[in-house]
């Protein structure tokens, strides 16, 4: 007998919804499914896919309020959040595909060596087949539309299992691709756990995407390298963000409240680790409790969305407090009872030995660490095995140039956060334990796609210079290689009339 999934309101206990769950025997036929689908679609023109991807862009903008609703009901995030971070980012990516695609898949043109006259090279893009999109729960709408949305158009079939977290958002997709007609089995969602999530990694995926945790990352990589298929890993962070004293005080505490506490801090990109020059310390220090007890929960800040990263917060803070951080702002972990809201938390005499610094906290927690010289700040942000995003703030332009260019990161941000992952025009993803692979910008349409390297001759000469027979043409040839790369007007000479020769022999 099937499980039935229920779904409840994470802040308020409520059901929201509830369904069969897609068991494990069903993935064989799931894969074959998406194979008789990749066929048709995949043979559909880039301007028909591009159609399809256009009817969801509409639908998103006519029915922005009640997605917007769903997305609160399934995370607890407060509504302005689902509609900037969660909804808008699709829609936004959506558009630059729509303009960009057709440029970003036709064929590539590029130069040939002037030894291979009369040939041409180009690069074609194709299709990989079905792709495997397994997206979390923290953004479950954008982090599951985006790669689905940019598999689509490259022209693969994909299977798509959104958390067990947040799983109502699966079946808001699946209404959506309903609604906008979109060919059978050319989007399936499974609905499920780990378990599901394992038998769809070991079934027949000619891609997976994942976005998750560092541990199931690495085992996905492990399989998906048993078949030598593509893979991307976007996961988790531990972000920094390095303040100057030189920098706009201002500007940069607003940044560090909005950037550490937004969508009660579940973001990858969080700024999880404030380094500040000793000079200003104390006033940053200061002016960010000022602003951070301004803030109001339900308004500004949701609910957290998954009961057991809460128990991971409550550790590393309670391990902080227990080696001697002082709690500015928020309560003490042994005083939040059963609610999943949780207040900012601001912590000073913060060590590098605590798990506050060290792992992924993924919520509202704010460390703040001292820093005195330039190479010092640099070494404690490259401290940690994640290398997501990081954050540079001075206005010395020269300096945050110079800090940024020695971040070992895969995104950086000068004077401002989080940002960069908001531009569909750049490529996104980590470097260390955050993950391998890019997507957004024309990165997010070729992980999705075989490339091609194609040479093209006319076929009109019986041989070329290098073909057998070899008699009397080692020194000649020898002599075009070293005019080649030395001495251009030898070559020219060469060229119109040694070649001519050789190909004669």
């Amino acid at each position: 007998m099937k499980n039935v999934l229920v779904a409840k309101h994470p802040a308020t206990g409520e059901t929201i919804d509830q369904w069969l769950e897609t068991e494990a025997q069903q993935v064989p036929d799931m894969y074959d499914k998406a194979s008789a689908a990749f066929q048709y679609w995949s043979n559909r023109s880039l301007e028909t896919r591009l159609s399809f991807i256009t009817k969801i862009k509409h639908h998103l903008l006519d029915n922005m309020d009640e997605i917007v609703d769903e997305i609160c009901a399934a995370t607890g995030k407060v509504k302005t959040e689902a509609l900037t971070a969660d909804l808008m980012p699709v829609i936004d990516i959506i558009q630059y595909y729509e303009k960009r695609a057709p440029r970003i898949l036709k064929r590539k043109r590029v130069s040939t060596p002037l030894l291979f006259v009369g040939k041409s090279s180009y690069m074609d893009y194709f299709p990989l087949g079905t792709v495997l999109v397994i997206s979390p729960w923290n953004y479950p709408f954008q982090l599951s539309m985006i790669p689905v949305i940019s598999a689509l158009i490259a022209g693969n079939s994909v299977i798509l299992k959104p958390s067990e977290v947040t799983p109502t958002i699966g079946l808001l997709i699946e209404k959506i691709a309903r609604e906008i007609n979109l060919p059978k089995n050319v989007l399936q969602v499974a609905h499920g756990g780990k378990e599901l999530g394992k038998a769809l990694v070991s079934g027949t995926p000619d891609s997976i995407f994942f976005t998750g945790s560092v541990e199931t990352g690495r085992k996905i990589g492990v399989e998906a390298s048993k078949r030598f298929i593509p893979y991307t890993l976007e996961l988790g962070g531990k972000d920094p963000m390095i303040v100057f004293e030189d920098a706009s005080l201002k500007r940069a505490v607003h940044g560090a409240v909005w950037g550490a506490f937004t969508n009660a801090g579940q973001v990858c990109m969080s700024i999880e680790r404030v380094y500040v020059q000793s000079s200003i310390h104390g006033e940053f220090i200061d002016r960010l409790v000022e602003e951070t007890k301004k803030l109001k929960m339900g308004e500004d800040l949701g609910s957290l969305t998954f009961s057991h990263q809460k128990d991971i917060i409550k550790d590393h803070v309670k391990d902080a407090l227990d080696k001697g951080a002082l709690l500015l702002t928020g309560s003490h972990p042994d005083d939040w009872g059963e609610s999943m809201y949780i207040e900012p938390m601001i912590l000073t005499n913060v060590t590098e030995d605590m798990k506050i610094v060290t792992e992924e906290t993924f919520g509202p927690v704010m460390p703040v660490i001292a820093f005195t010289t330039e190479e010092e700040a640099i070494q404690k942000a490259n401290s940690t095995d994640f290398g997501l995003n990081a954050s540079v703030w001075t206005k010395d332009s020269t300096k945050a140039d110079r800090v940024t260019s020695k971040l070992i990161t895969g995104s950086a941000v000068i004077n401002d956060v989080l940002v960069s992952v908001a531009n569909p025009h750049l490529p996104f993803g980590g470097v260390k334990s955050s993950g391998t692979g890019r997507y957004h910008g024309d990165d997010g349409l070729y992980i999705f796609s075989r490339q091609m390297s194609v040479m093209k001759d006319p076929g009109i000469k019986q041989r070329e210079i290098n073909w057998y027979p070899y008699e009397n043409k080692y020194g000649k040839i020898r002599t075009l290689i070293k005019a080649y790369f030395s001495n251009k007007k030898q070559l020219a000479a060469l060229m119109r009339s040694g070649i001519k020769q050789l190909r004669k022999k």
